[in-house]
């Protein structure tokens, strides 16, 4: 399997977890801050952490990587106590449709500051995608809240912390990027959430548990896909958690999806398809491409020999 079908694999299952935190956040409601739920989350995972740490060994890095754990910790925090806020206030379809101006956000940062090439066929799998995310969110654009607000503000954040774990990948572990994120969002969090803070009951206590569980895994899969993948061909999959939220929203919250819903979500499932399909043809074209030039290239060299 090519390295650019692994990240599509990876962002998918990322996209399924992700979502599957969506739902819990929703379920939990407003009743507890968001801020509150946000650092319990991060607090959540970081304990599942600890092994990884014990199995690290030396937590020493270079002062740039640590630098570079810290700076994304900080964007990453703030984001996340905004996509809290909008989870407890706009619906799930419009939180995640709105979230899809983040990857357009990574894409363009990708070319620009990671070097990325942008083939023409990724920048229309890109348009196409968060077009469909904009036909999805048409019928809400006459009252926008500040719930939506929240999350057009976060997705840049998200966008750049995204870029700083891609540069990571080059020197970090999939487990280490995703531990030292826990814990310096853990600590950014930390402040805020004791003003707000009130004691939460077990149930609470319990989802957010699971929550932690599936985002810290959703993280690592994220990072994988990272890893195997240009950003730039993996971002466009990230339209189909559009899809999934909405028949979560149906299906669990009884949220019924109006027909733009449908219409945007079909244009952002030919999105992901095409640029899984073209990108699985064009290694294989590479592929084939290589051996024949490797045996032309030692046809020539016989003939020299030869002479």
């Amino acid at each position: 399997m090519t390295g650019n079908l692994r990240g599509i694999i990876w962002m998918a299952a990322t996209g399924i977890l992700f979502v599957a935190v969506t739902g819990i956040v929703r379920y939990l409601g407003t009743d507890m801050s968001p801020v509150q739920a946000a650092f319990t989350r991060y607090l959540f995972g970081l304990l599942l952490l600890l092994p990884v740490f014990l199995r690290m060994g030396s937590l020493r890095r270079p002062i740039s990587v640590m630098g570079m754990h810290a700076t994304r910790g900080i964007i990453h925090g703030i984001g996340v106590m905004l996509w809290f806020f909008a989870m407890a206030n706009i619906p799930i379809a419009e939180v995640t449709a709105l979230g899809f101006t983040s990857p357009i956000f990574t894409t363009v940062g990708a070319v620009l500051f990671l070097g990325e090439r942008l083939h023409l066929y990724r920048i229309g799998a890109v348009l196409v995608g968060f077009g469909g995310a904009l036909v999805v969110l048409q019928p809400g654009f006459q009252e926008i809240n500040i719930g939506s607000i929240a999350q057009l503000v976060a997705a840049p954040l998200f966008a750049a912390s995204f870029l700083i774990a891609k540069r990571l990948t080059r020197v970090e572990s999939s487990t280490a990027i995703v531990a030292y994120l826990s814990v310096f969002v853990t600590l950014v969090l930390l402040p805020p959430a004791l003003y707000v803070w009130r004691t939460p009951t077990i149930v609470e206590l319990g989802w957010l548990f699971a929550t932690a569980a599936l985002a810290t895994l959703g993280h690592y899969t994220l990072t994988q896909s990272f890893r195997a993948a240009d950003i730039t061909v993996t971002q466009p999959i990230q339209f189909l958690q559009l899809v999934w939220a909405t028949v979560l929203g149906l299906a669990v919250f009884g949220e019924q999806p109006e027909i733009w819903t449908w219409v945007g979500g079909g244009m952002i499932v030919a999105s992901a398809t095409f640029i899984a399909h073209r990108e699985g043809r064009r290694r294989r074209d590479q592929s084939e491409t290589v051996p024949t030039r490797s045996t032309s290239a030692s046809r020539q060299t016989t003939a020299k020999v030869e002479h």
